[in-house]
């Protein structure tokens, strides 16, 4: 597979990314150790190096699948990973977020050992803390780096002011945020204008909708409760109708092309930047495969016109997450204070 660069980090990766949250935490259906650890090898396999996880996946099981899936082909594979909940060792619950320099450093040492690695590739703040300053945060990953326990920093989901604030600090070499056909705020809210700006890589998470953009769901799709889109507005059987209209149009382009709807969603994303760098996720093989297969979809500037114009006229339905996690996307950090790292 074709590779690209994170923005100016130096950071090559695969064009298409494995999200593995999927395999062990949020979804209905989770893989045993055994079946993750075998679906991220059939990854490296087809040619993608870069994965991407998180301590609050499971929480902490998420990270030792991936750290033992990928542990023989170290050298050939980026590994990001994500601090910035509080997470209760004992019970495994989520307190809520935090960034203090002492929590992402604890953080860390476990990341590393889950994984069972030296250095971590990527390491993104999850959500920003709305109570540390950002340049404290940049600071401790600043000094992580130095250290030689991190190589990069990312950040998800941060307000326009505190990635800049960020960047000023410690070099942001991506910004992982959701966006897809039928979520582009990224596009409006200054958040891509920025990365471009800072050359900062954009990787782009539920690329396929959470799996809507695929066309194997519809207003009909009965969500388990333990399901965490069972809470999304977005997926309620209203929006799904309504947004059903993403898919359609999806589908007819990837008739076209010979190609699948969740290819053409993905190709299409591919064609905004030449950072872009989506991550999809999934448990089944052959939905691997697809996925892996639309770097080689090419869409010619008449498709990405044709897909311009009829999504111009579709307003997506619902909100993409139900309000607490919405609180915080997009979150600003408060002012720089004089205390270190």
């Amino acid at each position: 597979m074709q590779k690209r660069e994170l923005g100016h980090s130096g950071l090559k990766v695969s064009a298409i990314g494995l999200g593995c949250m999927g395999i062990s935490f949020s979804y209905a259906t989770h893989l045993s150790k055994e079946d993750g650890i075998a679906l991220i090898r059939a990854a490296v396999e087809r040619g993608v190096t870069f994965f991407d996880t998180a301590e609050v996946y499971g929480p902490f099981v998420n990270e030792e699948v991936v750290g033992e899936a990928l542990r023989p082909f170290r050298e050939r594979v980026v590994i990001a990973t994500k601090f910035g909940f509080d997470i209760d060792p004992s019970t495994a619950q989520n307190r809520g977020v935090s960034s203090q320099p002492h929590h992402i450093r604890r953080s860390v040492e476990g990341s590393l050992k889950r994984l069972g690695i030296e250095t971590i590739d990527l390491l993104y703040q999850h959500r920003v803390d709305p109570n540390v300053p950002i340049e404290d945060v940049a600071g401790t990953v600043k000094a992580l780096i130095t250290e030689g326990k991190v190589k990069h920093f990312g950040m998800s989901e941060p307000g326009v002011r505190t990635l800049r604030r960020a960047h000023a600090v410690q070099p942001v070499a991506a910004v992982q945020n959701e966006y897809s056909l039928w979520w582009r705020a990224p596009e409006t809210n200054g958040i891509l204008q920025a990365c471009d700006e800072l050359g900062i890589g954009f990787v782009p998470y539920s690329p396929l909708g959470k799996g809507f953009l695929t066309g194997a769901m519809s207003k009909d799709t009965k969500l388990p409760e333990h399901d965490f889109r069972s809470s999304v507005p977005r997926f309620s059987p209203q929006a799904m109708e309504k947004n059903q209209a993403f898919v359609d149009l999806l589908r007819r382009v990837a008739e076209e092309k010979g190609a699948t709807p969740a290819q053409i969603a993905l190709a299409w994303l591919l064609a905004q930047r030449a950072d872009i760098v989506p991550i999809p996720g999934t448990t089944k093989l052959h939905r691997l495969e697809e996925n892996i297969g639309a770097a080689h979809v090419e869409l010619t500037q008449d498709d990405l016109r044709e897909i311009e114009d009829a999504a111009s006229h579709i307003a997506a339905a619902g909100e993409r997450y139900a309000p607490q996690q919405l609180a915080m996307v997009g979150r600003e950090a408060p002012p720089a204070t004089r205390s270190e790292p």
